[in-house]
């Protein structure tokens, strides 16, 4: 008889998701899995139907439970949600991912292969109209992230983060959870304190999670920034967390600016910065957009555009002080009274 697998504890911080949240479950709950599962979805104070969907799914399935988040904030939601779940394997995902059918099965044997504290895989956008797809394209292309494994893809092995990701729920609880200061980039600084504490990150192109992107200009344009931010507050806290890829887009800030200003007050020659930028996104958008509408081709520019400078934005614009309320703050335990079990 093959080996029992083991229970999972499926996890979702929710916030104003009426658009993806039944079809996000769905994915969840026709997963070829074996093991025991629960779902258990933190609700913040959403101003859709969220709220009304999640009710209707715990009444149809006992396997889905929910739980308040009242602060609306991810890292709260997230640290809600694993003190209420109760199984060894914690899968982390969000209410507008959809996971592919074998996606826990085969996390699950890559953490007993590996001996991972935290696996995961590929961040699979994929849009529903021009605007989407544009943005899709440009979150998966060299151009727009770099060489980020879990956008583009890549060779499995270990890694600095992971998209989502599935933890062994004693990594979880030795770190205390998420740092619920981070409310942006909490993904990113919970792996850097596992692989500080000795354990594995692993990334591999065998899990994918397809991704709704954001859908507006605006909408990218608050995403990238708050990325940024948030990504100096976690160079702040930890020192030597940084890279060059992370400095490339503040980079790309200074320049254009100075070239626009130096075009306008000095020589004209200047502007061949900003110019020379836009050429390259222009150039590289070509090979990013194979495939896709004319219309969508045509909007991934500016979506590059919109990554890259509002996440330059947010880094050089994140105040010290944002750090200073991080380094003073307590993690909260994610470990579950007993009286609770």
């Amino acid at each position: 008889m093959p080996a029992q697998q083991p229970a999972v504890s499926v996890i979702m911080p929710v916030l104003n998701e009426e658009r993806h949240l039944r079809d996000s479950v769905r994915h969840i709950l026709g997963q070829e899995y074996a093991g025991e599962m629960e779902v258990v979805i933190a609700l913040g104070p959403s101003t859709d139907r969220t709220d009304e969907i999640a009710a209707e799914l715990v009444r149809e399935d006992p396997r889905v439970h929910t739980v308040p988040n009242p602060t609306g904030r991810t890292p709260a939601a997230l640290n809600a949600a694993i003190k209420a779940s109760r199984h060894p394997i914690v899968v982390r995902v969000d209410g507008h991912g959809m996971l592919s059918p074998n996606y826990i099965a085969t996390a699950v044997r890559l953490l007993e292969e590996t001996g991972a504290q935290n696996v995961g895989g590929i961040m699979h956008a994929e849009g529903e109209n021009a605007w989407e797809d544009a943005v899709a394209a440009a979150m998966t292309s060299k151009i727009g992230v770099g060489n980020a494994a879990f956008h583009t893809g890549g060779q499995a092995g270990p890694a600095e983060t992971v998209y989502l990701g599935v933890f062994r729920r004693e990594a979880l609880e030795q770190q205390g959870g998420y740092n619920e200061e981070f409310i942006r980039a909490q993904d990113w600084e919970l792996n850097f304190r596992i692989r500080e504490a000795g354990g594995l990150i692993w990334f591999s192109p065998e899990l994918k999670v397809q991704y709704r992107p954001r859908p507006s200009v605006r909408a990218l344009a608050k995403q990238y920034k708050d990325y940024g931010r948030w990504r100096h507050v976690v160079a702040r806290y930890h020192a030597g967390s940084i890279n060059l890829r992370y400095l490339a887009p503040p980079t790309a800030v200074c320049a254009i600016a100075a070239g626009l200003v130096a075009g306008v007050t000095v020589t004209p020659w200047a502007l061949a910065v900003p110019a020379g930028y836009l050429a390259a996104i222009t150039a590289g958008s070509v090979p990013a957009g194979k495939g896709l509408s004319l219309k969508a081709r045509a909007q991934i520019p500016v979506a590059l555009a919109t990554m890259h400078m509002c996440w330059g934005f947010g880094f050089l614009t994140s105040p010290r002080a944002l750090a200073a309320k991080v380094i003073a703050s307590r993690r909260p335990s994610v470990r579950r009274d007993p009286s609770e079990v």
